[in-house]
C-alpha cells in the first residue's frame, strides 16, 4: 500500500494543542519578520509619490497622500540620468561577461583534486578575504597601470570575487560527479572538451547566480567611480544620483526656488532615487530567481 493510500485510509492528521500553538507562534513571528523587511520598501514607494509636506509631517504611513510625480519628473528630466543609466549598463554587462569568463574556469580548476599547487592557490585566494592593501596602494596600482579616468578602473577590480570563486568551486565539487568526468575521459574527451561540453551545460544554476551577484554588485557600486573617474560623462547611475541629491540639498535658494522648496524636493528625491536605481534590478531578478535558490543551496552543501 502506497503512502498516499495509507494517508487517505487513516484520514487527515490531527494536530495537538501544542502543535497548533507552535504553528500559530511560528506564523506570527514569520509574518512580523516579513513586515519588518517589506514595510521600508513599501514606505519608499508611497513616500516617493506623496506630497513632500505630508511625508515631512509624518502623515504618510500606510498609503500615499496627495499623489504627485514631481520627484520623478525632476530626476528623469536630467540628461545625466540617462547617461548614467547607459554607463552603468555598459559597466555591468562587461563586468558580468569578464567575471564569468574568469570565475567559472577558476572555480572548476580549484574543484579538481589533481590541480598542482592547489593548497598554495587556496591560501593565495583566502588571504585577500581577510587583509586588504588599503585605498592609497589601490589607487597607486591603478594609477601605475594608467587606468585612472578609464572605465576599466571600474570594471577590472570587480571581475573576480573570492567569495563567488569559492561558491563556484563548492558547486562543482557537490554537483559534478567524478564518475561522469571519468566516463567522458574514457570516451576520449580532453580537459577542455569535458569543461565546455559536459560541465558548462550542467552548471546553468551557478552561472545564473554568479551573473546575478556580479551584476548587482556592479550596478550598486559607486565608490570606485568616485575615486577614479573625473569626467561626469563616465559616471555610473549611482554616482549621478548622488550628485543630483547633493545638488538638491544645497539649499542656497538659487534657481528661483526658496530654501523651503529645495528642502521639500530634496526629501522627495531621496525616495525617488532609490526607486530609479533599483527598478532595473528588480525587473531582472524574476528571470533568474528559479536558478538563484537552487544554485545557492547546492553550493552550500560542502565547504
Amino acid at each position: 500500500m502506497s503512502v498516499k493510500q495509507e494517508t487517505k485510509k487513516r484520514g487527515p492528521i490531527k494536530l495537538g494543542t501544542g502543535d497548533k500553538v507552535f504553528y500559530a507562534i511560528n506564523g506570527l513571528f514569520l509574518g512580523l519578520m516579513a513586515l519588518i523587511v517589506l514595510y521600508p520598501l513599501y514606505f519608499i514607494i508611497i513616500a516617493a509619490i506623496s506630497d513632500p509636506d505630508a511625508v515631512l509631517a509624518g502623515k504618510v504611513v500606510l498609503y500615499p497622500v496627495q499623489i504627485t510625480m514631481d520627484g520623478f519628473k525632476r530626476i528623469l528630466q536630467e540628461k545625466s540620468i540617462w547617461t548614467g543609466y547607459l554607463n552603468t549598463i555598459i559597466y555591468t554587462v562587461l563586468t558580468v561577461i569578464l567575471s564569468l569568463v574568469v570565475t567559472i574556469p577558476a572555480g572548476w580548476a580549484l574543484s579538481r583534486k589533481t590541480l598542482p599547487g592547489k593548497k598554495f592557490l587556496m591560501i593565495y585566494f583566502i588571504i585577500p578575504m581577510f587583509f586588504g592593501g588599503g585605498l592609497i596602494p589601490f589607487y597607486n596600482v591603478m594609477s601605475s597601470l594608467g587606468l585612472v579616468g578609464s572605465m576599466w578602473a571600474i570594471i577590472l577590480p570587480s571581475v573576480l570575487s573570492v567569495w563567488n570563486l569559492f561558491m563556484t568551486k563548492t558547486f562543482f565539487e557537490s554537483s559534478i560527479p567524478d564518475g561522469l568526468i571519468e566516463a567522458a575521459k574514457i570516451d576520449g574527451a580532453g580537459e577542455y572538451r569535458v569543461f565546455t561540453s559536459l560541465v558548462l551545460p550542467l552548471s546553468k544554476a551557478i552561472l545564473a547566480v554568479m551573473a546575478l551577484y556580479y551584476a548587482i554588485g556592479q550596478w550598486n557600486s559607486y565608490f570606485n567611480a568616485m575615486i577614479f573617474l573625473q569626467e561626469e560623462t563616465k559616471y555610473p547611475l549611482q554616482l549621478v544620483l548622488k550628485e543630483i541629491l547633493i545638488a538638491s540639498e544645497n539649499t542656497t535658494g538659487g534657481s528661483g526656488e526658496t530654501i523651503l522648496e529645495q528642502y521639500r524636493m530634496a526629501n522627495q528625491i531621496k525616495y525617488v532615487s532609490v526607486i530609479v536605481s533599483s527598478a532595473p534590478v528588480l525587473c531582472l531578478y524574476p528571470f533568474v530567481q528559479k536558478y538563484f535558490s537552487q544554485g545557492v543551496m547546492i553550493g552550500s552543501l560542502k565547504g
